[in-house]
C-alpha cells in the first residue's frame, strides 16, 4: 500500500512538472506582449524597456523558466502583472468559490445520475429507458455556454425567480453580515447565523450548478445503466432472484453495490471535467472564481496568473484521481490482493 502511494505521488509530481513546462512555453508563444497591454496606448520605448526589465522578461526564456520553477518549489506562484498582487493570494481568495461550485455540482449529478441509471437499466428498452437516455444524451451534447444562457433566459428573463449572476446579493455584501470563515458561502452564511443570506447564496448557486449538472449527468447515468445491466445478467444475481430475494433489495443492495467501482472512476474523471467547465460557467454567471480570474489573465497575457491557475487546477485534478485510486482499496478487495 505504501509503495503504491509513493509511486502515485512520484507520478503526480512528474505530471505537474510536465504541466508546468508546457504551460510556461505555451504562454510565451501567445501573440502580444503583457508590457504593451500594461502600459496602455503609445508607450515610449524607454517605458517599455524599463517595464520589461522590471518584470524579468528581458532574460532568456530558459532562465525565466528555471527562476519560475524554483519559486514554485517554495510555494511562490509569482506576482500577477494585472492585479499587482501575489498569484497565490489571488488564487486562495477565488479558489473557494470554484471548488464550492464544482463540488456541489458533482454531488447533485451523482445523486441524480446514479439512481436514474439504475432505473433506466431496470426498465431496459421501455419508453422510460428511452426517455432517460434521450435526456442524458441531449445534456451531454449541449455546450455549456448554450445551456447556461438558456437557463438564464428562462429562470431570470422569463420567470424572474432566480438571480442572473454573482454569489450573493449586493444587500448582504454591503451590510457585511456574512463573515469569511472558509470561503464557502453556504457554510459561512450558516456560521454567521444569517439564514436569509444562506437562502440567497443557495439561489445564486442554482443556475450555475444546474448548468454543470446538465453536462455531467449523462455520463454518470449511462455508466451506471450499462454496469447494472451487465451485473443483472451474472449468475449470482440470477441465483438470488431464484431464491426469492425481492427486487428492491436485489437492485439497491447487491446490484448497485457492484457499480460503485466503475462509478467511482467516473466521479474522478467528472470532477476534472467540471473544473475545466467551471471556467466557462463562471464567465457566463460572473462567478468570482478561478475561471473568471483565468479569463482576465489570458486577455492581458498575465503569464504568472495563467500558469498559476493552470498549475492549481491540474494539481487538484490529480489529487482527486489519487483519492479515487486509494478508495478502490476500500471498495474492491481484488485491488488489495493485486
Amino acid at each position: 500500500m505504501l509503495k503504491y502511494i509513493s509511486t502515485r505521488l512520484l507520478l503526480l509530481v512528474l505530471v505537474l512538472v510536465g504541466v508546468l513546462v508546457i504551460t510556461f512555453f505555451v504562454t510565451r508563444l501567445v501573440p502580444g506582449s503583457p508590457v504593451s497591454l500594461m502600459l496602455g496606448a503609445r508607450p515610449t520605448a524607454a517605458e517599455v524597456a524599463a517595464k520589461t526589465v522590471e518584470l524579468g522578461l528581458d532574460r532568456p526564456v530558459y532562465e525565466q523558466f528555471f527562476r519560475y520553477a524554483s519559486s514554485i518549489a517554495t510555494g511562490d506562484l509569482g506576482t500577477s502583472f494585472h492585479t499587482k498582487r501575489p498569484v497565490t493570494t489571488d488564487i486562495l481568495e477565488r479558489s473557494s468559490a470554484t471548488f464550492e461550485l464544482v463540488t456541489i455540482s458533482l454531488v447533485v449529478a451523482l445523486l441524480i445520475g446514479a439512481p436514474l441509471g439504475v432505473f433506466s437499466a431496470v426498465k431496459q428498452n421501455t419508453p422510460s429507458d428511452y426517455a432517460a437516455r434521450f435526456v442524458a444524451t441531449i445534456g451531454m451534447a449541449m455546450p455549456l455556454f448554450l445551456s447556461g444562457m438558456l437557463l438564464q433566459i428562462i429562470f431570470y428573463g422569463d420567470l424572474s425567480v432566480l438571480p442572473l449572476h454573482g454569489r450573493l446579493s449586493q444587500e448582504f455584501i454591503s451590510s457585511g453580515s456574512v463573515h469569511r470563515y472558509t470561503g464557502l458561502l453556504l457554510f459561512d452564511t450558516l456560521l454567521s447565523g444569517n439564514l436569509s443570506a444562506f437562502a440567497d447564496a443557495a439561489r445564486h448557486l442554482m443556475l450555475p450548478v444546474a448548468t454543470l449538472v446538465i453536462a455531467s449527468l449523462g455520463v454518470m447515468m449511462r455508466v451506471t445503466r450499462n454496469t447494472v445491466i451487465e451485473v443483472l445478467s451474472q449468475d449470482h444475481i440470477l441465483a438470488s432472484r431464484a431464491l426469492g430475494i425481492g427486487n428492491q433489495l436485489l437492485y439497491w443492495r447487491y446490484t448497485f453495490k457492484a457499480t460503485l467501482v466503475p462509478l467511482l472512476t467516473v466521479v474522478g474523471l467528472t470532477y476534472g471535467y467540471l473544473l475545466g467547465g467551471a471556467v466557462v460557467v463562471e464567465f457566463i454567471f460572473d462567478w468570482p472564481g478561478l475561471g473568471g480570474y483565468a479569463i482576465d489573465a489570458i486577455a492581458v497575457n498575465d503569464y504568472p496568473a495563467v500558469m498559476g491557475v493552470t498549475f492549481v487546477l491540474a494539481a487538484a485534478n490529480l489529487i482527486v484521481n489519487l483519492i479515487v485510486d486509494l478508495l478502490y482499496f476500500a471498495l474492491d478487495p481484488r485491488t488489495r490482493l493485486t
